[in-house]
């Protein structure tokens, strides 16, 4: 049997493997967070211009620019040297794709950015570039730089967030719902005691970034070996003045290979992450068509399946719970980053290069995304009730439970209506129904007595006046930030 010859293909209108320029792909976007298609869910314009390939270079010659005017100050180089490498610090003067050939041929990260630099300073000037320094003072001060935006960014964002929860709470500070444990009926609770919880741990989080901020964000600036043997005895007073300039805290000594700024650093935003996504997946949860009780904002043309017309699927929510997943998995990275040898070890500072963006690429993004969710989100406040409602016996126990223990003892009453909801819950009877003709606690209180109970809304403890309580907290730490900005 001869094989059948298939018609040839039609090309037309297929994609060509081109980027927006038309140009042959060079496969330079090969991580997630730089896709085109994909990249806005891992994430944000912001961290992405952060951590760019040539946006890190120009950190680098910003620090080398800083340094050689803090140097001139100090007459360890000529100012016009200084002032001459200072004009010329701009990566789009340098031959980018001759500093990748560089790098390539001399194995080395920083000095064909450096040979580079060089040529566009002019063979005088040139000279004094990198007085003194070594290549992890640049590199180690440039991501701390990145980093200090990174966090700048992160405080903008979670006082967003904090905002808008606040407004949450405060509208829903006693609407009834079902307080959950164990993922099951616990008691009613108000749904701003849910959010307050929410907020408190964000403010937490802030009071975190804040504290360690003179910790992480610091200057590196020792030489070879931590001695500062090249600044010509003028080492500490240069590292105040560098220091100052830059912005950053000045340390008492080199941190070559004591890493932990940077654990502190990817670990306190992982843990941001990880409380983002918690309430994601709390709002996720919530969501569900058989639980009703929060509503995620949808529009037309909003895909949820290929297959199933119908579906509004909760994508932010997941997103924010996988951007959390990653985060965390960065703190592993981080702390083995921890194990450098004597007085600089390269294996440390190449593992940031990974976690440090990374987990700022995904906290970053659980935020952006958590802000969108949050901005459209409706609190069902019948289908809570309703809920609630559908399961007011259980609910009932504890008031029920205090309440006779006036009467027959604490332990006794616990273990009494201990018998008496489960039975209820067994034979789908009502627990008010074997109370009364219960021969212990029959006629023991009145019906209107009962009446209080067996209602929800009664039964809400302190949920409005903790829920006010960190809401306030909240509005004050947000005029703070206000004031501060002003």
């Amino acid at each position: 049997m001869s094989t059948p010859t298939l018609p040839a293909l039609d090309t037309t209108g297929l994609m060509d493997f081109t980027d927006a320029d038309d140009v042959p792909c060079t496969h330079e976007r090969g991580h997630i967070t730089d896709s085109r298609f994909y990249g806005h869910i891992y994430a944000t314009e912001t961290s992405r211009e952060i951590f760019c390939d040539v946006c890190r270079f120009q950190s680098w010659l910003d620090v080398e620019a800083q340094l050689a005017l803090a140097q001139a100050e100090l007459g360890m180089i000529p100012q016009w040297a200084a002032d001459r490498i200072a004009a010329s610090a701009h990566v789009e003067l340098l031959d980018l794709d001759g500093v990748r050939a560089e790098i390539r041929r001399t194995a080395h990260s920083l000095v064909g950015l450096l040979r580079a630099f060089q040529t566009v300073c002019g063979p005088e000037a040139g000279e004094f570039i990198h007085f003194g320094a070594t290549t992890q003072d640049i590199q180690d001060t440039g991501q701390v730089l990145a980093m200090k935006r990174v966090l700048d960014n992160l405080l903008q964002l979670i006082a967003g967030l904090v905002e808008r929860l606040v407004e949450i709470s405060e509208e829903h500070d006693a609407t009834v719902v079902l307080g959950r444990t164990h993922a099951q009926p616990a008691l009613p609770i108000g749904f701003g005691l849910k959010a307050a919880g929410w907020i408190d741990e964000l403010l937490r989080h802030a009071e975190r970034v804040e504290a360690m901020r003179p910790r992480v964000l610091a200057l590196q600036l020792f030489g070879g070996a931590g001695s500062m043997a090249g600044f010509e005895g003028r080492g500490p007073e240069l590292l105040e003045r560098l220091g100052e300039r830059l912005g950053l805290s000045v340390p008492n000594t080199g941190w070559h290979a004591a890493r932990d700024r940077m654990v502190e650093y990817v670990s306190t935003l992982a843990m941001v992450a990880g409380t983002l996504g918690r309430i994601g997946d709390e709002i996720r949860t919530l969501g569900r068509p058989e639980i009703g009780e929060v509503r995620e904002a949808w529009y037309l043309g909003k895909v949820g399946s290929s297959t199933m017309p119908h579906k509004r699927n909760p994508e932010g929510c997941e997103q924010i719970v996988v951007m959390a997943r990653l985060a965390a998995a960065q703190v592993g990275t981080a702390l083995t980053a921890m194990g450098g040898d004597h007085e600089r070890d390269g294996r440390t500072l190449r593992m940031e290069w990974v976690c440090v963006p990374d987990v700022s690429h995904y906290t970053l993004t659980a935020c952006e995304i958590m802000t969108r969710v949050l901005k459209g989100l409706t609190v069902r406040s019948d289908r809570a009730l309703a809920n609630v409602l559908s399961v007011r016996d259980q609910v009932a126990t504890e008031s029920l439970m205090l309440a006779f223990a006036g009467h027959v003892g604490k332990q006794s009453a616990h273990e009494r209506i201990y018998q008496l909801i489960q039975r209820g819950i067994s034979e789908q009877r009502s627990l008010r129904e074997l109370i009364e003709a219960d021969e212990e606690l029959g006629g023991v209180l009145s019906g209107p007595e009962l009446d209080v109970l067996f209602d929800p809304a009664r039964y809400l403890g302190d949920s409005v006046l903790l829920t006010r309580r960190v809401t306030e907290r909240a509005r004050a730490w947000l005029g703070g930030r206000a004031d501060a900005a002003a």
